[in-house]
């Protein structure tokens, strides 16, 4: 025999609301007004965007200038100088402990826009 009841109202002894219909029933169903609404949400988030843009590359500029002010002048190299060659290439825990110099050199010509050719030991 049916008892023309919910489960809810059979255990808690009321009546459960669906929170879909009451908000429905509490929203402003006057489509222009909430169109209106809406489109000065978006507007003021496309301002909140373009604000959060700006600040970013004032970020990155202070950043930059503040990385550029901490380096080193660049080494002036003169044919004969002996150096020591750095390994730059990566490697994925390749030779993980051993020196990234590999072995000294000497200058044997300076360009002028900063590249230098080495010689090894051997001449080569």
């Amino acid at each position: 025999m049916p008892t023309e009841t919910t489960l809810f109202r059979l255990l808690y002894g009321k009546v459960h609301h669906l929170p879909a219909f009451w908000s429905l029933k509490t929203s402003n169903l006057d489509l222009k007004e909430v169109g209106r609404l809406r489109l000065s949400q978006l507007n003021e988030l496309e301002e909140l965007r373009l604000d959060a843009y700006e600040n970013s590359l004032i970020s990155k500029e202070r950043t930059k200038k503040w990385s550029d002010s901490r380096l080193k002048d660049p080494k002036e190299f003169m044919e004969g100088d002996r150096v020591l060659l750095f390994n730059s290439r990566f490697r994925l825990f390749f030779r993980k402990l051993k020196s990234k110099w590999s072995r000294r050199f000497i200058v044997r010509k300076v360009y002028s826009h900063g590249a230098v050719d080495l010689v090894n030991s051997k001449g080569e």
